[in-house]
């Protein structure tokens, strides 16, 4: 909070004369980064992550009432990639006050940029024995087309998984925000742009493995795909870069670039008249968003073990905004707990009863609408604040107590 305070009288005056306050603004401080507490929670997960997890499932043989087995280390390894995008999410739509329906592109296109580079690493060990990709021979390809010749590249490809969803969003982006399109034509649009690239990775001529896009992945820098060293590898970098992410957002959001998004998202007229331009400001924040969703694609892809145009789907952007919206817009923690809490139900729902997950997922989103606008970490922080107010209430009522004794 910016606050005034009156300097004292200069050392010349005459006593008894007053002289006219004057007053110093002072600047806000910069808040801490994390509590103790949070620092503590924050390395508390990683420790899990990078140390617990992978004890009790490389070193605990199978069996063992301690062991983990390698399908719950790659299902944490994908809610952490998800987790990545709600936080994307939130940036742009919780502090800035734009709903993207189309941040599942830019997932994708870091995923295909991986898959590229997986595809190349297959070599002649696919089922036609061929250097070119198994679906570039099944459609009488004779070479590999031009957006192809990096991805035999694995620092091309690290730097195609962020310049190529980057530069789209920045393109996007610029052109959107100048002219000022905002609220639900915005999110009109960022869906059409994402259906129209679903259907152009749909088509075989577009060399991306049409429908079917890119599976049986073999190696990684070399290494085989699946083995259990290195399943627990992409999860431990998920984890790390998810941890990451968090932090950079947090750092980001506490200072001037976050107040400015929030402005921009509460009164972006008034902001405007202050002088400042909401252009930069939108359009750092889309494009950073744009980046964050593809490290998260490219992380996921191998974890997974395919890529193809379903990832572009409308649907897919709709459960990143809901997953903001369940934990929470505009807290950062919030989205990681909705991503966690929704896959979390999906995964288990989906194992009995498939058919009612959508029906589940729209009830899910219509109850936090109307019951919990703040989400879950809204709510968790009205629980907390009601018991703190009720301590402070308790401790003043028996202070006023012992005054009236």
């Amino acid at each position: 909070m910016t606050a005034t305070s009156p300097l004292p009288a200069p050392t010349g005056a005459t006593p008894g004369t007053s002289a006219a306050p004057v007053a110093v603004l002072l600047l806000p401080q910069r808040p801490a980064l994390l509590s103790r507490s949070g620092w503590v929670a924050v390395l508390a997960a990683l420790t899990v992550a990078c140390v617990l997890l992978p004890s009790l499932n490389l070193l605990v043989p199978a069996g063992h009432a301690l062991h983990v087995d390698g399908y719950w280390i790659s299902l944490l390894g994908k809610f952490c990639c998800y987790a990545m995008c709600a936080l994307a999410m939130d940036l742009i739509w919780g502090f800035a006050g734009i709903l993207s329906l189309g941040h599942g592109l830019y997932f994708a296109l870091g995923g295909y940029a991986m898959g590229m580079y997986l595809m190349r690493q297959i070599g002649t060990d696919g089922q036609y024995r061929s250097t070119l990709p198994d679906f570039m021979v099944f459609l009488d390809w004779k070479e590999l087309p031009w957006h192809w010749s990096l991805s035999d590249s694995f620092l091309a490809t690290m730097l195609l998984v962020l310049l190529v969803p980057g530069g789209i969003a920045f393109l996007f982006g610029f052109f959107a925000f100048r002219s000022r399109i905002k609220g639900v034509y915005f999110s009109i649009i960022t869906q059409a742009m994402t259906y129209a690239a679903m259907l152009f990775f749909f088509r075989n001529e577009s060399g991306f493995g049409g429908n079917n896009g890119f599976t049986d992945f073999k190696r990684l820098l070399g290494l085989s795909v699946t083995t259990p060293g290195m399943r627990m590898t992409l999860f431990v970098l998920s984890a790390v870069a998810l941890a990451g992410c968090y932090l950079g957002l947090r750092w980001l959001t506490r200072a001037k670039f976050g107040r400015v998004l929030s402005a921009v998202r509460d009164a972006e007229s008034r902001l405007m008249f202050c002088g400042y331009s909401p252009l930069p400001y939108k359009l750092a924040a889309w494009v950073l968003s744009a980046l964050i969703c593809g490290l998260a694609g490219a992380l996921y892809v191998p974890q997974v073990g395919i890529i193809n145009p379903g990832e572009m789907s409308v649907a897919n952007s709709i459960e990143i905004a809901i997953w903001a919206a369940v934990g929470g817009r505009g807290t950062l923690i919030g989205p990681i707990v909705g991503a966690f809490a929704v896959n979390g139900a999906k995964s288990w729902l989906t194992q009995f009863a498939p058919e009612y997950w959508l029906y589940l997922l729209g009830a899910l989103f219509v109850a936090v609408t109307l019951f919990m606008p703040d989400g879950i970490a809204g709510l968790v922080r009205r629980k907390l604040g009601g018991r703190s107010g009720k301590r402070i209430g308790a401790g003043v009522d028996s202070k006023n107590a012992e005054n009236k004794a």
